[in-house]
Parts: structure tokens; C-alpha cells; sequence
């Protein structure tokens, strides 16, 4: 059994703790544990007639609840009973951090489990690994507050800390989420958007040119294109050093994102215009091939041609555009003087005899 698939068997467990978090804030400690407890029968129940098997994790979180309830209840100690909502938060600080910092996603799994059709695509696993990540670090320094006030500070200041203070720390937290959410959608409406594809091409989606660069490593579209003179010289490009990805490295002569509503041929002749300032050339299809990098995945349509007349550098994206020899390249393979993805081609073009 997979760790996913025993998280989803385990998950369960927690429903008595959360019913006695609501029912001790409503009736008490008494009723609250009397409920909880009730929960855990029923549910231990229900989990052994529906998938004939004896729920052990249940069982242990019912047999927790009761031992913690029989301690506040015997003793009657304040500072047991102030120290309560931090260990109860204490627990929800740990699932937080295993679905934020490790391969388990014991949120997400919960979601699934209880939205039945619920399903997260990796930019929005990603997204929502950022979220609890914030939402472990509320809850992590309330929690401190939390114990820091029932050991040195007043009742009326643990009450606030306790309770009002987490409202309030969560109302600024949603609040700025809000803001920065509209903030953001402002900002799509002018930016460039991109096809989202299968591995054979077909279009699927669409997202903004950002968002397919910020590891979500959503498969989009791009077209390269190497200029190659009569004597097998390659056209290379240099990457501005402000580039977010490869700065300042030699790379293909042509190379850009599909947009949404382009065909292959109209975004080759953008991207060549652009670049190297090439028109009325012929190019050739020679290959279809995944790209993978630590930020983005690409379905790369690699074109050649030998028009390599009259090209001209004419934007601020190229620094520089020069013919370099297969001699002069080879010396400098693997030195990063060029980009991963160009020297993958470059042996592509050796493969299919071009150079």
C-alpha cells in the first residue's frame, strides 16, 4: 500500500478531535468529550460494517481524547485547561507542516476524500503547497503565543491571544490574499498567453506566459529554429544576462513561445522577425520533442533552414547573433558557454547529417 493510499485510510481519524474542538467550544468540556467519544464509536462503526475492517487509528485518537478529557475533568487545573488550545493546534501545526514540506499532501488527500471529484493539476498543487506553507507559519507563531501566554501572562491576555488574535491573524491573512489575488488578475489581462498541450500537441488549455515558468511545469508549446550557412557554420544568439532563464549564454538563432490562437507556421516567422530580424525563408520540420527544466516543460518543434541571409539584430532580447564553426563549438561544449537545450540540438543536427 502506497503512502497516499494509507494517509486516505488513516485521514479519518482526525474526525473526533475536530468534533471535539467544536462541540467543547459550544457545551463544554464534559458534553464535548461525551460527543467526541459518541463520534468515534459511531464512526469506528460505520468504517467496520461498510469495509469490514477495524479502524485502529480511530480507536486512538477516541482513546487520546478520552485520557486528555479525564485529566481536565479530574484535576480541574487551569493552566491544563489554558494549555489546551495550543496542544490542539499543536496537532493541526503538524499535519500543516507534513502537507507542506514533505511528498504528502495530507490536505490535499483530505480534500479528495471528502470532495468527491476534486482534483489539483500541479500548478495548483504548487500553488497550494504555498498556501498551507503560510498557513503552517500562522499557525506555528500563534501556537508559541499561545503557550508563552498561559505560563506568563494574564487570563484576560491568554483569552485574547487564544481566541480574538486568531481571527484577527487570519482575517489580515485571507485579506492580503484577496488583494494580491485581484492584483494579480489585473496584471494577466495584459499578458502574453500560451496553448497548454498533450505530448502529441493537442491543445488543452491555456495559461499566462508566467505561469508556465514558474515550475508548474505545465507543457506549452515553443518553436526553435537553426540558421545554417553553405559552409555548416549555425547562426547562434546570445541571451541577454537579465534573462530569468539561461542568461547570458549562446543559444538557438530562433526561439519563442507559441501564442494562444497561433499556428506553427505564423509563430515561426514572428519569432525569426523578432530575433534575428530573418524574412522570406523556407524552413524545415525535424523533429517533435519534450523538453524538461527545473522550470518549465516545453513541446519543442525544431525547425532548420538555410536562408541565412540577411538576418539583423534589431531586438533588445538578443545581445548578439554570429555564425560559430562545428570545430568552434565543439571546444566549447559543456564549458557553459551554451544553453542544455542548445547542445541537445546540436547533436541532433550531427544525427541527421545536416552539419
Amino acid at each position: 500500500m502506497g503512502r497516499a493510499e494509507l494517509l486516505k485510510k488513516l485521514l479519518p481519524g482526525f474526525i473526533p478531535l475536530f468534533v471535539f474542538i467544536a462541540a467543547d467550544e459550544i457545551w463544554g468540556t464534559k458534553i464535548g468529550l461525551f460527543v467526541a467519544v459518541g463520534t468515534g464509536v459511531a464512526e469506528m462503526t460505520w468504517v467496520g460494517l461498510r469495509e469490514k475492517r477495524f479502524d485502529k487509528f480511530i480507536l486512538f485518537d477516541t482513546i487520546l481524547l478520552i485520557a486528555l478529557g479525564a485529566v481536565s475533568i479530574l484535576l480541574n487545573n487551569d493552566i491544563f485547561f489554558k494549555l489546551k488550545p495550543g496542544l490542539i493546534e499543536l496537532v493541526l501545526v503538524a499535519v500543516l507542516a507534513v502537507s507542506a514540506f514533505s511528498s504528502v499532501n495530507i490536505v490535499g488527500l483530505m480534500s479528495q476524500r471528502y470532495l468527491k471529484g476534486t482534483s489539483f493539476n500541479e500548478a495548483q498543487a504548487t500553488q497550494m503547497r504555498k498556501t498551507l506553507k503560510s498557513l503552517f507559519y500562522i499557525f506555528l507563531g500563534h501556537t508559541v503565543l499561545v503557550f508563552y501566554a498561559t505560563f506568563f501572562m494574564s487570563k484576560e491576555a491568554w483569552a485574547f491571544i487564544s481566541g480574538g488574535l486568531f481571527y484577527i491573524l487570519f482575517g489580515v491573512y485571507f485579506l492580503y490574499e484577496f488583494l494580491k489575488q485581484k492584483r494579480q488578475q489585473k496584471q494577466l489581462t495584459t499578458e502574453e498567453w500560451v496553448p497548454l498541450v498533450d505530448e502529441e500537441g493537442k491543445v488543452v488549455g491555456q495559461a499566462p506566459r508566467s505561469h508556465v515558468h514558474n515550475g508548474s511545469k505545465l507543457l506549452h508549446p515553443v518553436v526553435h529554429m537553426h540558421v545554417i550557412n553553405r559552409n555548416k557554420a549555425i547562426l547562434l544568439q546570445k541571451r541577454p544576462p537579465d534573462k530569468l532563464i539561461q542568461p547570458d549564454k549562446w543559444d538557438t538563432a530562433v526561439g519563442g513561445h507559441i501564442s494562444a490562437g497561433e499556428n506553427l507556421e505564423q509563430a515561426l516567422k514572428k519569432e525569426a522577425f523578432e530575433e534575428i530580424g530573418l524574412e522570406k525563408f523556407s524552413a524545415k520540420l525535424q523533429k517533435v520533442y519534450k523538453w524538461e527544466s527545473k522550470e518549465e516543460v516545453e513541446l519543442v518543434y525544431f525547425f532548420t533552414t538555410f536562408d541565412s541571409k540577411n538576418f539583423n539584430v534589431h531586438s533588445e532580447e538578443v545581445v548578439e547573433a554570429r555564425f560559430w564553426t562545428v570545430k568552434q563549438i565543439e571546444k566549447q561544449i559543456g564549458t557553459g558557454t551554451f544553453t542544455p537545450n542548445f547542445e541537445y540540438e546540436f547533436e541532433l543536427l550531427k544525427k541527421i547529417k545536416l552539419l
